[in-house]
């Protein structure tokens, strides 16, 4: 890391953030071992003989690393206290193989995916985890197909939907495309108290996807930014809290 992005992480108060985070986790563990004991082993190794590498997928083949996935999706939900809060309904865009949800179904939420259906193997993936999912697909400026009830927390990890074609392309959506999809969820799909997580991938040379422009967009929608994460409310005049909501009794909160 370049000694300016340390000072600019230092005065920023994200590294104490970050230092926060790590310690949450370590004072609360998780058992990933009785997470990964609750899948079908032998219905897995199946998926590889019935959905061959494809040496043009490289980024879809990795996604067959169970434990690393797993592992992965645990802080992700500890994160967001996810692995202590009470029964909450979550809905995942692009939820992909469905790990995350699987995790979040393990600490005993309501979950529900949304993908598209062009990899086989996420879909078989999915099925076998028991993770429901509605298949469909985010487009700029178009609303998102009705679901039939709204959400404690949606979620969108490794954000991919809002380019326009090819990555090397550049291209992608404006802040008034944002600002549509932002709306679209807000009065749709989120609860009163909701929460809306947008985890982003860096761009292409590394750097932060929150350029100056977007930062200031989505501080202005009332977005809590860390590192590659925003994090909005339902209501954009409130800025939520990564650890929030009504904590489970401890006795059930330490799976």
């Amino acid at each position: 890391m370049r000694f300016s992005r340390k000072l600019q992480k230092l005065f920023s108060g994200e590294i104490f953030a970050s230092a926060s985070e790590h310690l949450s986790r370590l004072t609360h563990p998780v058992n990933k071992q009785r997470i990964l004991d609750g899948i079908d082993w032998a219905k897995f190794e199946n998926l590889r003989d019935k959905y061959p590498y494809r040496q043009e997928s490289a980024q879809i083949n990795r996604f067959e690393d169970v434990a690393y996935w797993i592992g992965i999706n645990v802080e992700r939900a500890q994160d967001l206290w996810l692995d202590r809060a009470a029964p909450l309904t979550i809905l995942d865009l692009g939820c992909g193989a469905g790990y995350f949800l699987y995790v979040c179904k393990h600490f005993g939420h309501d979950v529900l995916g949304f993908d598209t259906d062009t990899e086989p193997l996420f879909g078989a993936t999915t099925e076998l985890l028991g993770v429901p999912r509605v298949i469909g697909r985010i487009e700029r400026l178009t609303p998102l197909p009705a679901l039939g009830r709204k959400f404690h927390l949606v979620t969108a990890h490794r954000i991919c939907f809002h380019r326009i074609g090819k990555v090397r392309d550049a291209v992608e959506w404006s802040t008034a495309d944002w600002e549509f999809f932002l709306n679209d969820l807000r009065t749709r799909f989120l609860e009163p108290n909701g929460r809306l997580l947008l985890d982003f991938n860096p761009r292409p040379d590394g750097s932060s996807f929150f350029h100056s422009e977007l930062r200031t967009f989505f501080v202005s929608q009332g977005a809590r930014i860390f590192r590659s994460k925003a994090l909005l409310g339902a209501n954009s005049n409130l800025r939520p809290k990564f650890r929030q909501g009504q904590l489970r009794s401890v006795a059930v909160a330490g799976r």
